[in-house]
């Protein structure tokens, strides 16, 4: 076990990082296929192939996830993840042909580097080229480079967000892991101490609550939101090698969300685009632990999107966590 979502054999993933644009998208791949779900909860979604994945509909199985950094252009990135696989001849079989089945959701990132540089084809093949099922690269990386979080004051008082991941094994050969990309609105907390962890910056540099901010009934009048919140997102993927069936993905997918109501304070606000992917592999046929991965999903959430705060790294000006705690 690494810790990280790669803990589910036969998922592999890779990142595309710029670093001076400050953006970037990071891939899941199944070679094999795994049955997918999907829950949307956020008011400002940007998503692709969301409709395949509900259970009334007919294709079982899914080849990869896009979680992109590029706002709406960023869902570009996907055809090159499609490009990757189909050269491979992974895809849905369609009677002598195959098509590779892509879902994706990308995160607002154009207000820091360069608004005018997004993923695309190019770096989503790149990304998928580099994925592997070594322990995932966490912090300011692939779809998190751009990432922010705490930004009910506006982007220059926020704090660095990025990708996270983390895993857990229930034993009997059944694992459960999660990956997200934090660049939520809202502050986030340890989810088991309530310690906060990142927010909106005061002016003497120390994270602030942003609960607090929002019930404030004078908020609005003091420090007007303008455009600043105006596209805010946490996304990510829940995987495991159960064999579960559409409809149970979907709800691993939804109870997974509990993890951003624990993590990230106000989550699923009309700002916010929060979207949770869901893989079951179907490595291990245990039915009856499908209860237990529900139980655990949320907690698991949580913890992968702390570990974004606590791996990220600061970038054009925006402070991680390390640095804010170096600055006493």
């Amino acid at each position: 076990m690494n810790g990280t979502l790669t803990d589910v054999a036969g998922l592999e993933v890779g990142h595309y990082t710029d670093l001076v644009g400050a953006t970037g998208c990071t891939v899941v791949l199944v070679r094999e296929g795994a049955v997918g779900g999907v829950d949307v909860r956020g008011a400002a979604p940007g998503t692709r192939e969301t409709d395949l994945l509900r259970p009334e509909n007919s294709v079982e199985r899914v080849h990869g996830v896009l979680l992109s950094g590029g706002s709406a252009f960023g869902l570009a990135a996907a055809d090159g993840v499609v490009r990757y696989l189909d050269e491979r001849g992974i895809g849905h079989r369609v009677g002598h042909f195959h098509v590779p089945i892509v879902p994706a959701a990308i995160i607002f990132d154009l207000g820091i580097g360069s608004g005018d540089v997004r993923p695309g084809p190019d770096e989503g093949y790149a990304a998928a080229a580099a994925a592997s099922d070594a322990p995932v690269a966490q912090g300011t990386v692939g779809g998190g480079t751009g990432a922010t979080v705490g930004k009910a004051y506006g982007r220059e008082r926020a704090m660095k967000g990025g990708v996270g991941s983390a895993s857990l094994d229930l034993g009997d050969g059944v694992v459960i892991a999660a990956l997200a990309v934090v660049n939520a609105v809202g502050a986030v907390h340890e989810a088991d101490t309530g310690e906060l962890l990142a927010g909106p910056r005061e002016a003497d540099g120390k994270p602030r609550e942003a609960v607090g901010i929002y019930a404030d009934p004078a908020f609005g009048e003091r420090a007007p939101l303008g455009s600043a919140p105006a596209a805010n997102t946490t996304i990510g993927v829940i995987a495991t090698n159960v064999g579960l069936t559409k409809a149970q993905a979907s709800r691993l997918a939804t109870v997974a969300h509990d993890g951003i109501a624990l993590a990230v304070r106000p989550a699923h606000t009309p700002h916010d685009g929060d979207a949770l992917f869901a893989l079951a592999t179907g490595a291990v046929d245990a039915p009856e632990e499908f209860l237990r991965l529900c139980a655990v999903a949320g907690s698991l959430m949580a913890r992968a999107i702390v570990n974004a705060i606590r791996h990220a790294t600061s970038l054009h000006g925006i402070p991680s966590l390390e640095e804010v705690r170096a600055d006493g």
